[in-house]
């Protein structure tokens, strides 16, 4: 069986440690704990390796988040992986931040990568990982809080809550979504 596991993000360091880049850090840590490293291939940073007899194929686009569906239909198609086998990593500003949250399809709620992954790869039925950042932002300010680091009292907790995210994506590798989403949704 094969899966792609998609963290979305933005290239450059201006957004290597934002909230709206937990999509690639949840991912850089899957690949580190599977001994793999990136390549810049088409479209993404893509990696690949075997987890207890799965093939995980794994890439972080490199179109910028608004343009992510470009980079994920390409691979699923190169791939031949099915979309109920692509697994979405995103930030979601609708859950609190600590909250992470796998669901088997869902809207795009103004979230621009997942809008342009809708839009190119045929509807809203893919799994998603939501990772809540929160919403602690003035009005209109979304795009500033979206694109800022995470708080202090937050980058204590990132790396637990990133390790919870990475049990999760081996979890719906190897179990699958329903038992995931019952196992290790949080709050």
């Amino acid at each position: 069986m094969n899966y792609l596991i998609v963290g979305l993000g933005n290239i450059g360091k201006e957004y290597a440690d934002t909230r709206h880049n937990i999509g690639f850090m949840v991912v850089d840590e899957a690949a580190n704990q599977a001994g793999s490293s990136w390549s810049l291939m088409k479209l993404a940073y893509y990696t690949e390796f075997k987890h207890k007899g799965r093939n995980i194929y794994m890439i972080k686009p490199t179109t910028y988040m608004n343009l992510s569906g470009k980079a994920v239909n390409y691979w699923m198609q190169e791939l031949k992986v099915p979309i109920q086998n692509v697994l979405v990593v995103v930030d979601d500003l609708a859950i609190p931040f600590g909250s992470l949250r796998i669901r088997p399809k869902g809207s795009a709620a103004g979230h621009n990568g997942l809008r342009s992954i809708e839009a190119t790869c045929g509807g809203q039925n893919y799994p998603r990982l939501r990772f809540g950042i929160g919403d602690n932002f003035p009005k209109g300010r979304q795009v500033d809080y979206v694109l800022s680091p995470f708080d202090r009292d937050e980058q204590k907790e990132l790396p637990a809550l990133i390790d919870h995210a990475v049990k999760m994506i081996q979890s719906f590798v190897h179990i699958g979504i329903e038992l995931t989403m019952t196992n290790l949704n949080t709050k």
